[in-house]
Parts: structure tokens; C-alpha cells; sequence
């Protein structure tokens, strides 16, 4: 019989959940929370804190509830440290390669973690991002990103 414990990813983002709500809803009481009409400068924080915290708890209690057990399966190194290299080298090559090539590597490194990656779908995808994230961040928001190498 092989061995089954708690979905502990998923008490994991639970308990993240549940503690960083619980934060943000302690942190807006400094702040006049107001009424539905007039709202206050801690309303907002204090109703996106309590829903994140019941988020938390729903997840918390599905995760450790003894009908949701399955088997712990092995850890895949592989998609991990692809993922982890591809944030990184978007961070780390975003002011000298510009945004558009940056979104590149970073959709092509971290899209290999996936065991049926086609490198068509790949490129695709990367050329559909780097415009998103060009029409967003550069022409919508009009942050000073560099798009193309300089």
C-alpha cells in the first residue's frame, strides 16, 4: 500500500494565504476604514485581506481534510531549475536586451520545462508576449523599458 499524506503544496499556499490575509486585514485597522458609500483609505485593504484570508483557510481545510489524500510524487528537478533560469535571466538581461528579447529567453527557457515542448509553439508564444508586455508596459503604462537592445 503505498504511503498517502496531505496535498502539503496546497497547505502550503493555504497557510501563505491565510497569514498574509490575516496581515493585510490587521495592518488597515491603522487606517479609517469609512462605509460602502465613503469608503476609507482601509476599506479597500481590509475587504481584499479578509477574502484572501478566507481564500487561505477554504484551501487550508481542503488540503488537510482526510478525503483529499493522495500519494506524494517524486520531485521533477528539471522544470524547477528551467523556470528558475528563465526568471532570472529575464531579470538579469531585461536593461541590456530590452523587453522584447528578454520575454523571448524567458518564454523559450521556461517553456522547455514542459515535457511536450514544440519550439513553433515556443517562438509563438513568445513573440505574442513580448508585444503584449511591449503594448502594456512600454506604450500603455509608459514605463522607460528599454524594447530592443540599445
Amino acid at each position: 500500500m503505498p504511503l498517502s499524506f496531505f496535498k502539503h503544496q496546497d497547505a502550503a499556499a493555504g497557510s501563505l494565504f491565510l497569514l498574509t490575509g490575516l496581515t493585510i486585514v490587521v495592518g488597515a485597522h491603522d487606517y479609517p476604514l469609512g462605509s460602502a458609500m465613503r469608503m476609507g483609505a482601509g476599506y479597500f485593504p481590509l475587504l481584499l485581506g479578509g477574502f484572501l484570508a478566507a481564500l487561505g483557510a477554504i484551501v487550508l481545510l481542503r488540503a488537510v481534510s482526510p478525503q483529499r489524500r493522495h500519494r506524494i510524487e517524486r520531485l521533477m528537478f528539471k522544470p524547477v531549475l528551467l523556470i528558475g533560469a528563465g526568471v532570472l535571466s529575464f531579470a538579469g538581461l531585461l536593461a541590456s536586451i530590452g523587453l522584447a528579447a528578454a520575454t523571448c529567453l524567458l518564454v523559450s527557457i521556461a517553456g522547455a520545462a514542459h515535457h511536450e515542448f514544440r519550439w513553433r509553439e515556443l517562438l509563438l508564444l513568445s513573440l505574442s508576449l513580448a508585444l503584449f508586455g511591449a503594448g502594456v508596459f512600454i506604450w500603455g503604462l509608459g514605463l522607460p523599458l528599454p524594447l530592443l537592445p540599445a
